[in-house]
């Protein structure tokens, strides 16, 4: 695309944004939703509606035939704009065999912000609810399954030995939308050596007859290894003829002794060799090499010596047509947290999740001033080129430039040219969190050899902490700094340092509705020298912090808080 060409879209971009129409679902999400085998499903609907300016131009695609959306009459309903356009989706289920289907309705309109959208439709052909529950767990520990039903159910829980190792309880309140989520626990009792144990939970009550059946659960105690794979499927999404992609994969034990894995096989239904596995790095890579549009499964079996056998993880690849780059709906975040709803501000660092964001592999920025673009990709903010952190096929890592005026921002990316959707951020001034290590803090002891203050553990510099330490804790997105510091450039390392112009106290304990917990108030709170986006605040513990190995920590910076970490404090 010329730079003429790509000039005047900017034109167009950022003087239409503000008028055109903007996406919204009232659900993404249908199911889990239980069909009787040989039977279609009940109709169901998604209101959509215009929560900007003009009018929406709605297209819808799915990825399986037995899920059929259609575009209804505008309707009276309670969004805020009043009228709403309704998708229904047609379950189309009377050939499905039976077991869990899913499809992805794909809500589009070129001319309008946060689009598009998708929305998951889940169905269980036969059922939620298992004939039979198997469960492993060490003599201290616990195992959990889930099943679901349509309704809300009665249920009748027995163990063999009378014992009360057996438990059911409802997760979450379901909706018509969406199913009820029942998770049924195993928690060996003392006295409960290694061996087989037998129990039922009995379901009743429910109008889908498939859902009314006794549930055997037979709980093994063992000593013996127990395999559990960090995630039960892996899906991968790649556009033709771009490089392969890698995802994690690891292999828990949840028992006892020494997890040993003696082999993994790999094998595909179509497409080839795509699939590898890489045991010493934990990684599943999937190669869209020579592979048109289409969807290809694989899977991997871990042989091991643990005591619940053969574990197989199934593997899907989607292979899709080159297009334009996509940012997902409500997935350019804050990324101390990567949750949506966390507040975003001025100079913060973001993460930008989409697919076909660059072709050319991860880069990241060598030197500071940070660049505008790395290999073909930019991101637009407003239309102007924000700094890159780090490109990759489907995440972004960008500052928000300190320039961008306060509400609703644009975000666009750019790859080779070729400009992607729109999504909107609501820009706040400040949006200050701390950046989290696991329940902990990015959080440095000053006093005891710069050590995390952490319980002890394995392979980490962790040491409790004491009264009168200070502390240097990390967080994005704590707001204006005096002096200013322009987009892209660092902190500087000498005076004048760049000083929060808000006040910022630090908190040792929960927070309540009424008073605060022990404080202390920063020695300095500013943007952390030689580091683009990341501000440094060192507070020292008081005397009356309490202690604790999940001491909550937070702060408030003006009228705005942080969420909680934890630090340890002897």
């Amino acid at each position: 695309m010329s730079a003429f060409r790509t000039a005047a879209l900017l034109l167009i971009f950022t003087g239409a944004a503000a008028a055109a129409p903007k996406l919204r679902l009232a659900h993404t999400a249908i199911g889990p939703y239980s069909i009787a085998k040989g039977h279609n499903g009940s109709p169901q609907f998604v209101d959509a509606w215009n929560a900007g300016d003009g009018q929406l131009s709605l297209s819808l695609a799915t990825s399986a035939s037995w899920a059929q959306p259609s575009l209804g009459a505008p309707r009276a309903c309670a969004a805020p704009a009043g009228s709403c356009l309704p998708i229904e989706v047609a379950l189309l289920t009377a050939n499905l065999e039976p077991g869990t289907h899913t499809a992805t309705i794909t809500v589009s309109d070129p001319a309008a912000v946060d689009a598009p959208q998708t929305i998951l439709v889940i169905v269980q052909i036969g059922g939620g609810v298992p004939d039979g529950i198997e469960l492993y767990a060490a003599p201290n520990g616990s195992a959990s399954a889930k099943m679901t039903t349509n309704q809300p159910v009665r249920w009748n829980v027995k163990t063999q030995d009378g014992r009360p190792w057996l438990a059911i309880a409802t997760h979450g309140n379901g909706s018509f939308r969406f199913g009820f989520t029942h998770i049924v626990t195993a928690t060996p009792q003392e006295g409960m050596g290694p061996g087989r144990y037998s129990g039922s939970v009995t379901i009743s009550n429910s109008e889908f007859a498939a859902d009314n059946k006794r549930v055997n659960v037979t709980l093994h105690v063992t000593t013996e290894p127990i395999v559990e794979p960090s995630s039960p499927k892996i899906s991968f999404r790649i556009a033709e003829s771009t490089p392969k992609q890698s995802q994690s994969l690891y292999l828990h034990n949840r028992g006892e002794g020494e997890l040993s894995v003696s082999s993994v096989a790999v094998s595909t239904t179509s497409g080839g060799e795509w699939l590898s596995y890489s045991q010493e790095e934990s990684l599943v890579t999937a190669d869209p090499a020579g592979l048109g549009p289409g969807l290809y499964r694989g899977s991997l079996a871990f042989e091991s010596n643990a005591v619940n056998g053969t574990v197989t993880v199934p593997v899907e690849l989607e292979v899709v047509a080159q297009g334009p780059p996509l940012a997902f709906y409500r997935g350019t975040v804050n990324a101390a947290t990567f949750l949506p709803q966390d507040p975003v501000a001025p100079g913060q660092i973001m993460a930008l999740f989409g697919e076909q964001l660059a072709y050319d592999g991860p880069k990241s920025a060598e030197s500071i001033p940070l660049p505008t673009q790395l290999g073909g990709t930019r991101v637009l903010v407003n239309g102007e080129p924000a700094p890159l952190f780090y490109v990759s096929y489907g995440q972004i890592n960008f500052q928000m430039p300190f320039e961008t005026p306060l509400g609703e921002v644009y975000v666009q990316v750019e790859r080779d040219g070729w400009l992607g959707n729109t999504v909107a951020v609501q820009l706040h001034e400040r949006g200050p969190r701390i950046l989290p290590f696991g329940e902990y803090g990015v959080i440095q002891n000053a006093s005891r050899g710069y050590t995390l203050p952490m319980p002890p553990a394995p392979g980490l510099p962790a040491q409790r902490a004491r009264p009168g330490d200070i502390l240097v804790v990390y967080g994005f997105g704590f707001g204006p700094v005096s002096p200013e510091i322009r987009t892209a450039e660092a902190g500087p390392s000498e005076e004048p340092l760049a000083r929060l112009t808000a006040p910022v106290t630090a908190f040792f304990g929960p927070r309540w509705p009424f008073g605060d917990p022990p404080s202390s108030t920063p020695d300095y709170a500013g943007l952390a020298p030689g580091l683009v986006g990341v501000y440094r605040i060192n507070v020292r513990i008081p005397d009356d912090a309490p202690k604790g190995d999940r001491v909550p920590f937070w702060m408030r910076v003006g009228d705005d808080v942080t969420r909680e970490v934890l630090v340890a404090i002897e």
